[in-house]
């Protein structure tokens, strides 16, 4: 069967209320924008998002934020975003803080098929309470759960027909953990090429890890904060 589909509503037909979805991206770098969009249209409900942080007021994540369709964030930074300050504060959105080297060997453990792992970032904060700890040589560690999503977005470069990604720079950051750790795992690319055109060498995520992929357009590459004047010196 072809992974390549055409439509990214047809590609998140089977995503339902309540699901675990894995985003790749970091800030609005590398994010799958097209992905979200469909999931916005689709309504989706009672998401659990797992993602290094949550977009901004009006775009990314930030889209669902504001139609209420998230109901849990696993992420390790949720600032500048006034749409979830406000959720979290009326009690109506869960908050899984998690250090960021965590959360991303969280989400490799996920992939690898490794249930948990220890580590000491968090010991003696509130990151660790409620969680197992153990010593190895004098030295307290805790116990982190991998994270598996029902469903993976992650936006690359380009893509084949088979499923192998090549990222661009700065969007190789979280896209190659999260395509590991979903049960589906959805990739929308820039272009796609024919099997073989893609030199295996610079290929980043294996199509073994990709479920289906789309070809998405007109990418706005936003960025989260623009310099409009020059900062004045001090003497």
């Amino acid at each position: 069967m072809s992974k390549v589909f055409t439509s990214f509503d047809e590609a998140i037909q089977d995503l339902k209320d309540g699901d675990t979805i894995i985003v790749g991206g970091f800030g609005l770098c590398g994010i799958p924008e097209k992905a979200i969009e469909a999931i916005l249209r689709k309504g989706t409900k009672n998401l659990t998002v797992v993602s290094n942080n949550c977009g901004v007021d009006d775009w990314g994540l930030g889209l669902l934020l504001a139609n209420k369709q998230i109901s849990k964030i696993i992420a390790s930074y949720v600032g500048e975003n006034k749409t979830f300050e406000q959720q979290f504060l009326n009690g109506e959105i869960e908050v899984e803080l998690t250090p960021q080297g965590t959360l991303a060997e969280r989400i490799r453990a996920g992939g690898a098929g490794i249930p948990a792992f220890y580590t000491a970032t968090g010991v003696g904060t509130p990151i660790a309470e409620g969680k197992p700890t153990k010593v190895f040589d004098g030295k307290t560690y805790i116990e982190e759960r991998a994270i598996v999503g029902d469903f993976a977005f992650v936006k690359a470069w380009k893509g084949d027909k088979l499923g192998n990604l090549v990222y661009r720079k700065t969007a190789r950051n979280f896209n190659p953990l999260a395509a590991m750790a979903g049960k589906i795992t959805i990739a929308e690319v820039e272009e796609l090429v024919e099997v073989g055109e893609l030199d295996p060498d610079q290929i980043h995520t294996p199509s073994v890890y990709v479920q289906r992929i789309l070809v998405g357009d007109h990418y706005e590459k936003r960025i989260e904060r623009k310099t409009t004047r020059k900062k004045e010196e001090v003497y």
